[in-house]
């Protein structure tokens, strides 16, 4: 029995050493997207630059990164995802390092332009190498426990950033994140096996592979998975953004009633995440998981729309949409993977994950638009109708990209 139980813990080893350490380079991720908005009056102060100009910043950050990640993705299929990933996380240290130790604030916004470069990485680098190395009975888990890490770092960021902000300012709390990021980068270095040895070559004629790569990408399963990304990216954006300005506006519900209800929408997000890991290993209909889940999400969020649920029914209504948004993920990598040829992970989920930003550029104009406009319910309404269509794009997913 003892012998068993080693030779099981023996052939687990490799690849929860690798979920371990992919999934601290997402946390980092996570942490690196927060972490200007905390520090942010302390840099505006400093540096005597308005809100429009430090918006440079960020802009520079999510240009960069909408726009060279499909090509990292190739980079990633052609040339390995954990040198990459090491590359992207000392990218991404090096660049808020040195944005804390010099005193300009236009380098600091290059520096957030060089970050947006390391931040193409880890998507694409981070599923490449789940992909190819956790057995595909554990892969459902394996996505929900990164997915997870992610929504711990930007949990953890403003708690933590503020916290070396008080103990060194906020330059320190920038080297302090980038050593953070150097860390993991060093354990990826460590490990002593090779995570791409089982990686399937990509061939080395590069613009032969660029040209099938891209015929791939321009396949109907991996466009509708494009879709379906800046689908979810926008009802998030609507729910997490402006569901506490809406909710006063529409039912002159208190600041911090509307707060409790958005907080309770992102644990139950979280915990969702969790739970979508362990339904993705027990079915492989990971489509009718994300149906489910998404119809969930219209049912609640259109409940808040048009009935005033009184305080607590309210948090439990955005609560119960949370924990069907957070079932959803794992389920959603899932369809992905299913519908990737081996050897491509690296530019399918480089391509598709552009959703976020896409989805994240879209999201504000609309919704702010809408409550500029006095419509507050319209703001529900929609996330609920981004919904229904983003289960059209699953339904309609071919079985697999040619």
């Amino acid at each position: 029995m003892s012998q068993a139980t080693e030779l099981l813990a023996a052939r687990r080893a490799p690849h929860t050493r690798i979920v371990g350490a992919v999934s601290a380079a997402h946390f980092v991720s996570h942490y690196y997207i927060l972490l200007l908005a905390p520090l942010l009056p302390f840099v505006r102060a400093e540096y005597g630059v308005s809100y429009t100009e430090i918006g440079f910043a960020f802009a520079a950050f999510n240009v960069v990164s909408t726009v060279l990640q499909t090509p990292v993705g190739f980079l990633v299929d052609w040339l390995g995802a954990r040198i990459l990933l090491i590359a992207g996380l000392a990218i991404g240290a090096s660049a808020f390092t040195v944005a804390g130790l010099v005193d300009s604030f236009w380098v600091m916004v290059a520096m957030f332009a060089l970050a947006g470069v390391g931040n193409t990485v880890y998507h694409p680098a981070d599923y490449a190498l789940l992909s190819h190395h956790v057995p595909s009975d554990r892969i459902g888990q394996a996505f929900s426990v990164h997915t997870f890490a992610g929504m711990l770092g930007s949990a953890v960021a403003p708690a933590s950033l503020l916290l070396m902000q008080s103990l060194w300012g906020w330059r320190g709390a920038f080297v302090g994140a980038g050593i953070l990021g150097l860390a993991v980068a060093a354990v990826l270095l460590a490990m002593h096996e090779n995570p791409d040895a089982k990686i399937t070559a990509a061939p080395r004629d590069a613009d032969a592979n660029v040209a099938v790569g891209w015929r791939l990408l321009l396949s109907p399963p991996i466009l509708l998975n494009l879709v379906f990304f800046v689908l979810l990216a926008m009802l998030s954006g609507g729910t997490n953004n402006y569901s506490v300005v809406a909710l006063g506006a529409l039912y002159g519900t208190s600041v911090t009633t509307a707060n409790a209800a958005l907080s309770g929408n992102l644990l139950l997000s979280a915990i969702g995440v969790l739970i979508g890991g362990v339904l993705v290993v027990r079915t492989t209909r990971h489509g009718l998981v994300a149906t489910a889940g998404l119809a969930g999400i219209a049912l609640f969020i259109a409940l808040v729309a048009q009935i005033d649920l009184g305080s607590l029914a309210l948090v439990a209504a955005m609560s119960a949409a949370g924990f069907c948004s957070g079932v959803i993920m794992p389920s959603r990598d899932m369809i992905v993977r299913e519908v990737t040829p081996p050897g491509s992970f690296g530019k399918v989920f480089g391509f598709v994950t552009t959703g976020f930003n896409i989805g994240g550029i879209i999201s504000p104009l609309i919704f702010g638009a809408i409550m500029d406009h006095g419509s507050p319910k319209l703001v529900f309404l929609l996330v609920a109708a981004l919904s229904l269509i983003a289960i059209v794009t699953v339904a309609t997913l071919p079985r697999r990209a040619a």
